[in-house]
Protein backbone atom coordinates (compact mmCIF):
# COMPACT_ATOMS: atom_id res chain seq x y z
CA UNK A 1 0.00 0.00 0.00
CA UNK A 2 1.31 3.46 -0.85
CA UNK A 3 1.34 6.49 1.37
CA UNK A 4 1.19 10.28 1.14
CA UNK A 5 4.09 11.79 3.09
CA UNK A 6 4.77 15.40 4.03
CA UNK A 7 3.28 18.16 6.19
CA UNK A 8 0.19 19.30 4.27
CA UNK A 9 -1.97 22.14 5.56
CA UNK A 10 -5.01 21.18 7.59
CA UNK A 11 -7.59 21.41 4.83
CA UNK A 12 -5.49 19.40 2.40
CA UNK A 13 -4.85 16.93 5.19
CA UNK A 14 -8.59 16.64 5.82
CA UNK A 15 -9.18 15.80 2.16
CA UNK A 16 -6.38 13.22 2.20
CA UNK A 17 -7.77 11.63 5.38
CA UNK A 18 -11.24 11.46 3.84
CA UNK A 19 -9.84 9.67 0.78
CA UNK A 20 -7.80 7.26 2.92
CA UNK A 21 -10.79 6.35 5.10
CA UNK A 22 -12.95 5.71 2.03
CA UNK A 23 -10.25 3.67 0.30
CA UNK A 24 -9.98 6.20 -2.52
CA UNK A 25 -6.46 7.31 -1.68
CA UNK A 26 -3.22 6.19 -0.04
CA UNK A 27 -2.58 6.00 3.68
CA UNK A 28 -1.75 9.38 5.18
CA UNK A 29 1.48 10.09 7.06
CA UNK A 30 1.63 13.72 8.25
CA UNK A 31 5.40 13.42 8.84
CA UNK A 32 8.04 11.69 6.69
CA UNK A 33 8.45 8.02 7.54
CA UNK A 34 11.59 6.01 8.15
CA UNK A 35 9.79 2.77 7.23
CA UNK A 36 10.00 2.07 3.51
CA UNK A 37 8.24 -1.27 3.19
CA UNK A 38 4.62 -2.01 2.27
CA UNK A 39 2.02 -0.95 4.82
CA UNK A 40 -0.36 -3.47 6.42
CA UNK A 41 -3.60 -3.98 4.49
CA UNK A 42 -6.29 -1.55 5.56
CA UNK A 43 -3.90 1.09 6.90
CA UNK A 44 -5.34 4.59 6.56
CA UNK A 45 -2.99 6.56 8.77
CA UNK A 46 0.57 6.30 10.06
CA UNK A 47 1.61 8.42 13.01
CA UNK A 48 4.89 8.77 14.79
CA UNK A 49 4.89 8.44 18.55
CA UNK A 50 7.50 8.48 21.25
CA UNK A 51 5.32 6.16 23.30
CA UNK A 52 6.07 5.73 26.96
CA UNK A 53 9.78 5.13 26.30
CA UNK A 54 10.46 8.41 24.52
CA UNK A 55 11.88 6.45 21.56
CA UNK A 56 10.35 7.15 18.11
CA UNK A 57 7.98 4.57 16.64
CA UNK A 58 5.71 4.54 13.61
CA UNK A 59 2.20 3.28 14.31
CA UNK A 60 -0.14 1.91 11.63
CA UNK A 61 -3.82 2.74 12.21
CA UNK A 62 -6.54 1.08 10.15
CA UNK A 63 -9.56 2.84 8.71
CA UNK A 64 -11.87 0.62 10.75
CA UNK A 65 -10.11 1.48 14.02
CA UNK A 66 -10.12 5.20 13.28
CA UNK A 67 -13.79 5.27 12.32
CA UNK A 68 -14.71 3.21 15.40
CA UNK A 69 -12.87 5.73 17.58
CA UNK A 70 -14.50 8.77 15.97
CA UNK A 71 -18.00 7.31 16.13
CA UNK A 72 -17.58 6.27 19.77
CA UNK A 73 -16.39 9.78 20.62
CA UNK A 74 -19.40 11.44 19.02
CA UNK A 75 -21.73 8.94 20.68
CA UNK A 76 -20.26 9.74 24.10
CA UNK A 77 -20.31 13.51 23.60
CA UNK A 78 -23.91 13.66 22.40
CA UNK A 79 -23.70 13.61 18.62
CA UNK A 80 -21.79 14.89 15.61
CA UNK A 81 -20.46 18.44 15.79
CA UNK A 82 -18.14 20.98 14.23
CA UNK A 83 -14.55 20.76 15.44
CA UNK A 84 -11.91 23.42 16.07
CA UNK A 85 -8.37 22.24 15.35
CA UNK A 86 -6.14 23.85 17.98
CA UNK A 87 -3.47 21.12 18.17
CA UNK A 88 -0.81 20.13 15.61
CA UNK A 89 -2.21 17.41 13.32
CA UNK A 90 1.13 15.62 13.31
CA UNK A 91 0.16 13.96 16.60
CA UNK A 92 -2.85 11.78 17.33
CA UNK A 93 -4.87 14.34 19.30
CA UNK A 94 -4.77 16.89 16.50
CA UNK A 95 -5.15 14.34 13.73
CA UNK A 96 -8.21 12.91 15.46
CA UNK A 97 -9.87 16.33 15.30
CA UNK A 98 -9.38 16.27 11.52
CA UNK A 99 -10.64 12.69 11.33
CA UNK A 100 -13.72 13.35 13.47
CA UNK A 101 -14.70 16.28 11.27
CA UNK A 102 -14.53 13.92 8.28
CA UNK A 103 -16.65 11.25 9.98
CA UNK A 104 -19.15 13.86 11.19
CA UNK A 105 -19.32 15.51 7.77
CA UNK A 106 -18.85 18.97 9.27
CA UNK A 107 -16.50 21.75 8.10
CA UNK A 108 -13.23 22.00 10.00
CA UNK A 109 -12.18 25.30 11.57
CA UNK A 110 -8.42 25.57 12.01
CA UNK A 111 -6.47 27.81 14.36
CA UNK A 112 -3.21 29.44 13.27
CA UNK A 113 -0.98 26.62 14.47
CA UNK A 114 2.17 28.56 13.63
CA UNK A 115 1.28 31.31 16.12
CA UNK A 116 1.68 30.93 19.89
CA UNK A 117 -1.52 29.78 21.59
CA UNK A 118 -3.20 32.74 23.28
CA UNK A 119 -6.58 33.63 24.82
CA UNK A 120 -7.21 36.26 22.14
CA UNK A 121 -6.41 33.87 19.33
CA UNK A 122 -8.59 31.13 20.80
CA UNK A 123 -11.55 33.51 21.11
CA UNK A 124 -11.10 34.67 17.52
CA UNK A 125 -10.91 31.09 16.25
CA UNK A 126 -14.05 30.07 18.14
CA UNK A 127 -15.89 33.06 16.70
CA UNK A 128 -15.36 31.65 13.19
CA UNK A 129 -17.37 28.53 14.00
CA UNK A 130 -20.99 28.30 12.89
CA UNK A 131 -21.95 24.76 13.92
CA UNK A 132 -24.90 24.18 16.21
CA UNK A 133 -22.73 21.84 18.29
CA UNK A 134 -19.03 22.53 18.81
CA UNK A 135 -16.12 20.48 20.11
CA UNK A 136 -12.41 21.20 20.66
CA UNK A 137 -9.41 19.24 21.92
CA UNK A 138 -6.83 20.95 24.13
CA UNK A 139 -3.88 20.01 26.31
CA UNK A 140 -3.71 21.19 29.95
CA UNK A 141 -1.15 23.89 29.15
CA UNK A 142 -3.60 25.56 26.76
CA UNK A 143 -6.50 25.32 29.20
CA UNK A 144 -4.29 26.78 31.93
CA UNK A 145 -3.56 29.85 29.81
CA UNK A 146 -7.24 30.40 29.11
CA UNK A 147 -8.43 29.95 32.69
CA UNK A 148 -5.66 32.06 34.19
CA UNK A 149 -6.37 34.95 31.83
CA UNK A 150 -9.55 35.72 33.79
CA UNK A 151 -9.92 39.38 34.63
CA UNK A 152 -8.45 40.65 31.35
CA UNK A 153 -10.42 41.56 28.24
CA UNK A 154 -8.79 38.77 26.24
CA UNK A 155 -9.30 36.35 29.09
CA UNK A 156 -13.00 37.06 29.45
CA UNK A 157 -13.47 36.66 25.70
CA UNK A 158 -11.59 33.34 25.84
CA UNK A 159 -13.74 32.08 28.72
CA UNK A 160 -16.87 33.02 26.82
CA UNK A 161 -15.49 31.05 23.87
CA UNK A 162 -14.77 28.07 26.14
CA UNK A 163 -18.36 28.11 27.37
CA UNK A 164 -19.60 28.02 23.78
CA UNK A 165 -18.22 24.50 23.28
CA UNK A 166 -20.43 21.52 24.03
CA UNK A 167 -17.32 19.55 24.99
CA UNK A 168 -13.65 20.37 25.54
CA UNK A 169 -11.56 17.21 25.33
CA UNK A 170 -8.50 17.50 27.55
CA UNK A 171 -5.63 15.08 27.10
CA UNK A 172 -1.93 14.70 26.41
CA UNK A 173 -1.02 14.83 30.10
CA UNK A 174 -2.65 14.59 33.48
CA UNK A 175 -4.49 17.78 34.37
CA UNK A 176 -4.03 19.25 37.87
CA UNK A 177 -7.27 18.99 39.87
CA UNK A 178 -7.20 22.74 40.55
CA UNK A 179 -7.14 23.46 36.82
CA UNK A 180 -10.13 21.21 36.19
CA UNK A 181 -12.03 22.76 39.08
CA UNK A 182 -11.27 26.28 37.87
CA UNK A 183 -12.29 25.54 34.29
CA UNK A 184 -15.52 23.86 35.31
CA UNK A 185 -16.32 26.65 37.76
CA UNK A 186 -15.97 29.06 34.83
CA UNK A 187 -18.60 27.08 32.93
CA UNK A 188 -16.32 25.03 30.65
CA UNK A 189 -17.58 21.52 29.83
CA UNK A 190 -14.24 19.74 30.18
CA UNK A 191 -13.95 16.02 29.46
CA UNK A 192 -10.69 14.40 30.57
CA UNK A 193 -9.38 11.81 28.15
CA UNK A 194 -6.95 8.92 28.39
CA UNK A 195 -5.43 7.12 25.46
CA UNK A 196 -2.46 7.06 23.13
CA UNK A 197 -1.54 6.77 19.47
CA UNK A 198 -1.87 2.99 19.70
CA UNK A 199 -5.56 3.38 20.70
CA UNK A 200 -6.37 6.01 18.04
CA UNK A 201 -6.09 8.63 20.77
CA UNK A 202 -8.46 9.05 23.68
CA UNK A 203 -10.49 5.93 24.44
CA UNK A 204 -11.43 6.54 28.09
CA UNK A 205 -13.38 9.72 28.87
CA UNK A 206 -13.71 10.92 32.46
CA UNK A 207 -12.57 7.47 33.53
CA UNK A 208 -15.22 5.60 31.52
CA UNK A 209 -14.23 3.56 28.43
CA UNK A 210 -15.86 4.53 25.13
CA UNK A 211 -18.37 2.15 23.56
CA UNK A 212 -16.61 -1.05 22.50
CA UNK A 213 -13.44 -0.28 24.46
CA UNK A 214 -12.41 -2.68 27.20
CA UNK A 215 -10.02 -1.86 30.04
CA UNK A 216 -8.40 -4.15 32.55
CA UNK A 217 -5.53 -3.93 35.04
CA UNK A 218 -2.93 -6.70 35.24
CA UNK A 219 0.00 -7.63 37.40
CA UNK A 220 3.13 -6.48 35.57
CA UNK A 221 5.21 -9.65 35.58
CA UNK A 222 2.58 -12.40 35.45
CA UNK A 223 -0.11 -10.65 33.42
CA UNK A 224 -2.74 -11.87 35.87
CA UNK A 225 -5.91 -9.77 35.76
CA UNK A 226 -6.31 -7.86 39.03
CA UNK A 227 -9.57 -7.20 40.87
CA UNK A 228 -11.10 -3.72 41.27
CA UNK A 229 -9.10 -1.51 43.60
CA UNK A 230 -5.75 -3.19 42.97
CA UNK A 231 -3.15 -1.13 41.12
CA UNK A 232 -1.29 -2.60 38.18
CA UNK A 233 -0.50 -2.09 34.51
CA UNK A 234 -3.35 -0.84 32.33
CA UNK A 235 -4.33 -2.92 29.29
CA UNK A 236 -6.80 -1.79 26.62
CA UNK A 237 -8.81 -3.85 24.16
CA UNK A 238 -11.45 -3.22 21.53
CA UNK A 239 -11.85 -2.03 17.94
CA UNK A 240 -9.71 1.12 18.36
CA UNK A 241 -6.36 -0.68 18.63
CA UNK A 242 -3.58 0.02 16.15
CA UNK A 243 -2.40 -2.65 13.73
CA UNK A 244 1.11 -2.41 15.14
CA UNK A 245 4.53 -0.78 14.84
CA UNK A 246 5.97 -0.56 11.35
CA UNK A 247 9.14 -2.54 10.85
CA UNK A 248 9.16 -4.00 14.37
CA UNK A 249 7.28 -7.28 14.64
CA UNK A 250 8.88 -8.12 17.99
CA UNK A 251 7.75 -4.88 19.61
CA UNK A 252 4.29 -5.29 18.11
CA UNK A 253 4.01 -8.79 19.57
CA UNK A 254 5.22 -7.55 22.95
CA UNK A 255 2.80 -4.63 23.12
CA UNK A 256 -0.26 -6.17 21.45
CA UNK A 257 -1.08 -9.48 23.11
CA UNK A 258 -3.77 -12.08 22.48
CA UNK A 259 -5.72 -13.99 25.08
CA UNK A 260 -6.55 -17.67 24.53
CA UNK A 261 -10.02 -16.60 23.37
CA UNK A 262 -8.43 -14.53 20.59
CA UNK A 263 -9.14 -11.11 22.10
CA UNK A 264 -6.39 -8.58 21.50
CA UNK A 265 -5.02 -6.28 24.22
CA UNK A 266 -2.52 -3.41 24.27
CA UNK A 267 -0.15 -3.55 27.24
CA UNK A 268 0.42 0.10 28.14
CA UNK A 269 3.22 1.36 30.35
CA UNK A 270 0.78 3.13 32.66
CA UNK A 271 -0.21 2.19 36.17
CA UNK A 272 -3.86 2.35 37.15
CA UNK A 273 -6.76 0.77 38.98
CA UNK A 274 -10.42 0.09 38.28
CA UNK A 275 -13.30 0.93 40.56
CA UNK A 276 -16.12 -1.60 41.10
CA UNK A 277 -18.19 0.17 38.43
CA UNK A 278 -15.37 -0.21 35.87
CA UNK A 279 -14.10 3.37 35.79
CA UNK A 280 -10.35 3.80 35.40
CA UNK A 281 -7.98 5.85 37.53
CA UNK A 282 -4.51 6.32 36.02
CA UNK A 283 -1.81 6.68 38.66
CA UNK A 284 1.08 7.56 36.38
CA UNK A 285 3.64 5.99 34.09
CA UNK A 286 5.57 2.91 34.95
CA UNK A 287 8.75 4.57 33.73
CA UNK A 288 10.51 7.90 34.07
CA UNK A 289 9.24 9.74 31.00
CA UNK A 290 8.27 13.35 31.73
CA UNK A 291 5.09 14.64 30.09
CA UNK A 292 5.39 18.42 29.72
CA UNK A 293 2.74 20.37 27.83
CA UNK A 294 1.40 17.12 26.40
CA UNK A 295 4.79 16.11 24.93
CA UNK A 296 6.76 13.06 26.08
CA UNK A 297 10.31 13.94 27.13
CA UNK A 298 12.85 11.14 27.65
CA UNK A 299 15.12 12.09 30.60
CA UNK A 300 17.97 9.92 29.30
CA UNK A 301 18.07 11.83 26.01
CA UNK A 302 18.15 15.20 27.80
CA UNK A 303 20.82 13.95 30.19
CA UNK A 304 23.01 12.87 27.28
CA UNK A 305 22.80 16.31 25.66
CA UNK A 306 23.53 18.13 28.92
CA UNK A 307 26.42 15.84 29.79
CA UNK A 308 28.13 17.02 26.63
CA UNK A 309 27.01 20.64 26.64
CA UNK A 310 27.83 21.43 30.28
CA UNK A 311 31.10 19.56 30.71
CA UNK A 312 34.58 21.02 30.52
CA UNK A 313 34.81 24.65 31.62
CA UNK A 314 31.47 24.45 33.39
CA UNK A 315 32.83 21.88 35.80
CA UNK A 316 29.65 19.83 35.79
CA UNK A 317 29.76 16.22 36.92
CA UNK A 318 26.63 14.09 36.83
CA UNK A 319 23.26 15.08 35.40
CA UNK A 320 19.82 13.82 36.41
CA UNK A 321 16.68 15.01 34.64
CA UNK A 322 13.29 14.65 36.32
CA UNK A 323 9.80 16.07 36.09
CA UNK A 324 8.03 18.01 38.83
CA UNK A 325 4.36 19.04 39.03
CA UNK A 326 3.66 22.32 37.28
CA UNK A 327 0.27 24.10 37.15
CA UNK A 328 0.72 25.19 33.52
CA UNK A 329 2.77 22.41 31.89
CA UNK A 330 1.52 19.43 33.90
CA UNK A 331 5.15 18.56 34.53
CA UNK A 332 8.19 20.81 34.24
CA UNK A 333 11.53 19.40 33.09
CA UNK A 334 14.24 19.95 35.72
CA UNK A 335 17.97 19.29 35.36
CA UNK A 336 19.85 18.59 38.59
CA UNK A 337 23.63 18.61 38.11
CA UNK A 338 26.58 18.00 40.41
CA UNK A 339 29.60 20.22 40.86
CA UNK A 340 32.62 18.71 39.18
CA UNK A 341 35.27 20.63 41.11
CA UNK A 342 35.70 23.59 38.76
CA UNK A 343 35.25 27.11 40.23
CA UNK A 344 32.49 27.66 37.66
CA UNK A 345 30.26 25.15 39.41
CA UNK A 346 31.25 25.58 43.05
CA UNK A 347 29.61 28.83 44.27
CA UNK A 348 26.19 28.82 45.89
CA UNK A 349 24.43 26.71 48.50
CA UNK A 350 23.10 23.19 47.97
CA UNK A 351 20.28 23.17 45.43
CA UNK A 352 21.10 26.67 44.19
CA UNK A 353 19.38 27.57 40.88
CA UNK A 354 21.88 28.71 38.25
CA UNK A 355 20.35 31.04 35.65
CA UNK A 356 23.42 31.21 33.39
CA UNK A 357 23.80 27.45 33.19
CA UNK A 358 20.06 27.15 32.63
CA UNK A 359 20.23 29.43 29.59
CA UNK A 360 23.01 27.34 28.06
CA UNK A 361 21.27 24.10 28.95
CA UNK A 362 17.98 25.17 27.39
CA UNK A 363 19.71 26.23 24.17
CA UNK A 364 21.63 22.96 23.88
CA UNK A 365 18.59 20.77 24.49
CA UNK A 366 16.16 22.82 22.41
CA UNK A 367 18.43 22.76 19.36
CA UNK A 368 19.06 19.02 19.70
CA UNK A 369 15.78 17.54 20.95
CA UNK A 370 13.29 20.37 20.46
CA UNK A 371 11.95 23.11 22.79
CA UNK A 372 9.58 20.87 24.82
CA UNK A 373 12.57 18.91 26.14
CA UNK A 374 14.47 22.00 27.33
CA UNK A 375 14.75 22.20 31.14
CA UNK A 376 12.69 24.90 32.81
CA UNK A 377 14.86 24.79 35.92
CA UNK A 378 18.45 23.82 36.65
CA UNK A 379 19.86 23.12 40.10
CA UNK A 380 23.50 22.62 41.14
CA UNK A 381 24.13 20.19 44.01
CA UNK A 382 27.16 18.60 45.66
CA UNK A 383 25.96 15.06 45.00
CA UNK A 384 22.90 13.22 43.79
CA UNK A 385 20.85 11.03 46.13
CA UNK A 386 21.58 7.34 45.71
CA UNK A 387 19.53 4.21 45.98
CA UNK A 388 21.63 1.11 46.24
CA UNK A 389 25.24 0.84 44.98
CA UNK A 390 25.68 4.03 42.99
CA UNK A 391 22.18 4.09 41.49
CA UNK A 392 20.59 7.55 41.41
CA UNK A 393 17.40 7.81 43.47
CA UNK A 394 15.15 9.63 41.02
CA UNK A 395 12.34 9.95 43.54
CA UNK A 396 14.65 11.77 45.94
CA UNK A 397 15.98 13.98 43.13
CA UNK A 398 12.40 14.83 42.15
CA UNK A 399 11.60 15.75 45.76
CA UNK A 400 14.66 18.02 45.92
CA UNK A 401 13.71 19.65 42.64
CA UNK A 402 10.11 20.18 43.73
CA UNK A 403 11.28 21.91 46.92
CA UNK A 404 13.86 24.13 45.24
CA UNK A 405 13.19 24.64 41.53
CA UNK A 406 10.19 26.99 41.76
CA UNK A 407 12.46 29.68 43.18
CA UNK A 408 13.61 30.46 39.65
CA UNK A 409 12.22 29.79 36.21
CA UNK A 410 12.97 30.40 32.56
Amino acid sequence: MSRADGPPDALALRAAVADALAGRGPAVAPAPLAFTGPLPEGTALVLQTSGSTGLPREVALSASALVASARATHERLGGDAQWLLALPPTHVAGLQVVLRSVVAGTPLVTADLDAPFSPAGFAADAARMDGERRYVSLVPTQLHRLVHAQGTADGEAALAALRSFDAILLGGAAAPPALLAGARAAGARVVTTYGMTETCGGCVYDGVPLAGVRVRVVERSSGQVLPPGDAGVVEIGGPVLATGYLGDEALTAEAFRRDPDGSRWLRTNDLGSLSPDGSLTVHGRADDVVVSGGVNVAPAAVEAVLAGALSGEDGIGEVCVVGIPDPEWGQAVVAVVTRGGSPRATPGPEGEPDAELLTRARHAVATTLGPPAAPRYLLVVDDLPRRGPGKIDRAAVSALAARTAPRTTH
